[in-house]
């Protein structure tokens, strides 16, 4: 697939197709849409160092002089289960280490972070280096292709953003109140974080995983949640 894209985007250098100063040229968007795919939809597994763990649609367009156009991406079927659980051998999705890697320190202050992946349980349960991969290289082709893409420094923060939310959401802890088959949580940090990185309340965070709303009929009711089904 990488080959028949650079191929295709190959042929659009010549093809006069106007271009957005502020971003890359288009051959390099498509081009560079595939490191920042991969540093979201690919970890390390049993067989491959770099398995796509996600499947994708990739529609190229061309115009009527036969030219490449445009190109977009659909994207479907991502391994989810990945994020809160990994086997001992396998790693978590590549974004997390290419953060840790500390390649960008600011980074770390932004999420609220140690460089230290043992520090986060979504992300630790398996392998947290990888030896064919460098992660602080890494890290910077993943930045590069945000800026390729047209991503403003806003948006590239919200990004970053929500990965560090989700770390830190693989530390909230709960337990079961005295007498009741009730969770609360045990301990805030780890939730005041998450929160904060997503924008949120981290009051409301904690609301929706304890007593979440479920729809019953035609009406919404609060429903009460054991320390089993909040982690669930």
């Amino acid at each position: 697939t990488k080959r028949v894209i650079q191929y295709f985007a190959s042929i659009a250098a010549v093809s006069g197709v106007k271009r957005d100063p502020s971003k890359g040229t288009l051959e390099d968007q498509i081009i560079q849409a595939n490191p920042a795919l991969e540093a979201f939809g690919n970890a390390k597994t049993l067989r491959n160092d770099n398995s796509s763990r996600f499947g994708k649609f990739i529609r190229i367009h061309f115009g009527t002089s036969g030219k490449l156009s445009s190109a977009d991406v659909e994207t479907y079927l991502l391994e989810k289960s990945r994020i809160t659980f990994q086997l001992k051998a396998e790693r978590n999705y590549h974004i997390f280490f290419q953060i840790l890697s500390n390649q960008k320190p600011e980074l770390l202050d932004l999420l609220l972070i140690t460089n230290n992946p043992y520090d986060y349980s979504y992300i630790s349960q398996g392998e947290v280096t990888v030896a064919s991969i460098n992660d602080s290289e890494e890290l910077m082709a993943t930045d590069s292709a945000f800026d390729v893409l047209g991503f403003t420094a806003e948006e590239k923060q919200g990004v970053y953003k929500l990965t560090g939310a989700i770390m830190h959401y693989g530390n909230m802890r709960f337990k079961q109140k005295q007498r009741e088959e009730q969770a609360e949580p045990d301990g805030t940090e780890a939730a005041d974080k998450s929160a904060y990185l997503m924008g949120i309340n981290s009051a409301d965070l904690i609301k929706g995983l304890c007593h979440p709303r479920v729809k019953v009929g035609n009406e919404y009711v609060t429903k009460g949640q054991g320390v089993d089904q909040v982690y669930y």
